[in-house]
């Protein structure tokens, strides 16, 4: 028999814990390296079970929070929400979009029109059957011009909802859209009851895998599991507890000490040390999570492009990922799609730190030294480090960074898109218009730079309608090329999406890079072993 079928043995019918799978890894000569690898991927994905409870501690919240889709920010919200509501498309681990509270779509041959099929049978938490109408309220609500929502850059190409009877939907868009069911799938465009009021929303009522039992904004939530959720077999919790801890070194306490059974992005630092402590699992996938220092280009100085390119050269991008992310990522190029992403430029050539780049784009935007403060938060684990650091980068250009460290809480709130230059953080999005269309396109709500430019906007529209896979690619290189040369956001690094679990909790063999936890799905698509 093969090591990994011995391994496998060990894992499936001895339900082994990690000490024993370690002593059967070194009897059958696997390094200690390769063991720990082999139960990070495997340790959890034994047969699913049924009851139980989990607990766990994520890494973003505040106390101005809603369970509103159109307001959704961060970890402890979005978590909570996708374990009230669900969306009327999902994304899988595998990164392919599938039908959730729809059963199918049908794209016309330009793709302007979407005729979607609800799926039947599927009932809210207060017993209400799920129909078309609820699902054109739940989108409706994020359209119009007053809707102030985070889903703005998803809904914008939507021109018309139809209902044409209680199963069926038509979508009518401004122009032809082939990823339009990704977007779908937005975690803001969660689906609610028609007619649902700002206390509906707070109510949690929903359809998804829990029932909301508490929900104390930016610092507790709780759900007991849905009887009647349409997902066969799901949730496999009994209830679950989310606790938002803005603290990387008490989230990590916490899962040590067996307070709680996970935990989000452990601190990248000391993850090896917590993946080689007794009972716990570091989860770790590539994806499209990036660190950015977003500037206000409708502001003075940031307003010139020679200061944005002064600040891109004058960051040490390798330095950072060793030092902030302990090399758990890859370098960004100051465009937001990630290397796993369909139309990923491979040949737009990387930006490293050039002083004397630096130095010259600094002179050409008319100073020989500046003074910039910097806002930060530690909003991901080393958020403030990162900031100190580049201080330090950029010091010998002639930069002089001030950092103006503020609390996490709030942050999102009363700094983001406040404040004219600050640490920040996204997930990514699943495609690169999504991505684009969110924050990067002229006039989007979350444009976090205020940027604008007139041949990138048309790029984008140009390449959400265009079906040739070629002539798509070579249009999403021509932004990211844009993006990186004029852009308003310093995209230095890409940090690999991580969790940790104790060895009670079982997951998936493939675990979701999209959102952090799973995919933000991990409360259904985990389970107690």
């Amino acid at each position: 028999m093969s090591t990994d079928k011995i391994l496998d043995t060990v894992l499936r019918d001895r339900r082994a814990s990690r000490r024993e799978f370690m002593t059967h890894a070194a009897a059958a000569g696997l390094s200690v390296g390769m063991a720990t690898s082999l139960w990070a991927t495997r340790a959890g994905a034994a047969d699913p079970k049924h009851g139980g409870q989990l607990i766990q501690a994520v890494a973003g919240g505040a106390t101005t929070d809603t369970l509103d889709g159109a307001t959704l920010i961060d970890t402890h919200a979005i978590n909570t929400s996708w374990q009230v509501r669900n969306c009327m498309s999902e994304v899988t681990a595998e990164g392919d979009v599938v039908p959730e509270l729809v059963e199918s779509w049908e794209p016309s041959d330009d793709a302007s029109q979407w005729v979607f099929k609800v799926r039947q049978g599927v009932e809210f938490h207060n017993g209400k059957t799920l129909d078309a109408e609820d699902i054109a309220f739940s989108i409706n609500h994020h359209r119009g011009p007053d809707a102030n929502t985070g889903a703005a850059g998803a809904v914008a190409g939507i021109e018309t909802i139809k209902v044409d009877d209680k199963n069926t939907l038509v979508f009518n868009l401004i122009g032809g859209n082939a990823d339009f069911p990704f977007l779908m799938s937005d975690y803001h465009l969660t689906v609610v009851p028609n007619g649902t009021d700002a206390a509906g929303f707070e109510s949690g009522i929903g359809t998804g895998p829990f029932v909301l039992t508490e929900w104390d904004p930016g610092v507790r939530s709780a759900g007991k599991r849905n009887p009647n959720y349409f997902k066969e077999g799901r949730p496999y919790f009994d209830d679950v507890i989310t606790l938002n801890v803005a603290d990387a070194g008490a989230r990590q306490n916490a899962i040590l000490s067996g307070e709680v059974d996970a935990i989000e992005k452990p601190d990248s630092k000391t993850m090896g040390r917590l993946a080689n402590a007794p009972g716990i699992r570091v989860i770790e996938v590539g994806g499209n999570k990036h660190y950015v220092f977003p500037m206000a280009t409708n502001q003075a100085p940031y307003d010139i492009n020679d200061l944005r390119l002064a600040l891109k050269y004058g960051v040490d991008r390798d330095a950072m990922l060793r030092s902030v992310l302990s090399g758990h990522g890859y370098l960004g190029n100051d465009h937001p799609i990630g290397k796993g992403q369909r139309y990923f430029d491979k040949d737009l050539p990387q930006r490293h730190y050039d002083a004397d780049k630096a130095k010259f784009h600094l002179k050409k935007a008319g100073y020989d030294s500046i003074t910039l403060k910097l806002t930060a938060a530690n909003i991901f684990p080393g958020g403030v480090d990162a900031a100190v650091l580049y201080k330090e980068h950029a010091a010998p250009i002639g930069i002089d960074i001030e950092v103006e460290r503020v609390p996490t809480d709030g942050y999102w709130a009363n700094v983001w898109m406040q404040k004219p230059w600050i640490v920040g953080w996204w997930s990514g999005r699943a495609t690169e218009d999504w991505m684009f269309s969110t924050a990067y396109a002229a006039g989007a709500d979350w444009n976090e730079s205020y940027w604008v430019n007139d041949r990138f906007n048309v790029l984008l529209n140009a390449a959400r309608a265009e079906l040739n896979q070629q002539k798509r690619a070579q249009m999403y290189a021509e932004m990211q090329q844009i993006c990186s040369d004029e852009g308003g956001t310093v995209i230095p690094l890409f940090a690999n999406v991580t969790c940790a679990v104790t060895d009670a909790i079982g997951t998936p063999e493939k675990v979701a890079s999209n959102w952090d936890m799973d995919g933000d799905k991990n409360t259904e698509r985990w389970w107690r072993r």
